[in-house]
């Protein structure tokens, strides 16, 4: 199961190639925010992270109750974030 998960901007790392550290559920991830760049994007921003790419900025309620809602699916919610901090992106 492919699941997008919320993360929080950190730092931008990289203007130009559009790449930003982002905190998902404790993990520490580069992941490339060029679909929302043209909203704006900054540190304390929530993104929907899929891929590691941002699919979408997201308020921080919203963040919370996909956090939530993410966690009672168990299993599935676990092993995505096992290969998130297991992956190299």
């Amino acid at each position: 199961m492919c699941l997008g998960i919320p993360g929080q901007i950190v730092e931008i790392v990289d203007p130009q190639t559009n790449i930003a550290k982002a905190d998902v559920a404790g993990v520490k991830r580069l992941v490339n925010v060029g679909l929302v760049a043209p909203e704006g994007i900054g540190p304390g921003d929530w993104v929907l992270i899929h891929v590691g790419f941002a699919m979408s900025k997201i308020d921080e309620e919203e963040a919370k109750s996909s956090i939530e809602f993410l966690e009672t699916l168990g299993g599935a919610y676990e092993d995505e974030l096992e290969q998130l901090k297991t992956s190299d992106i």
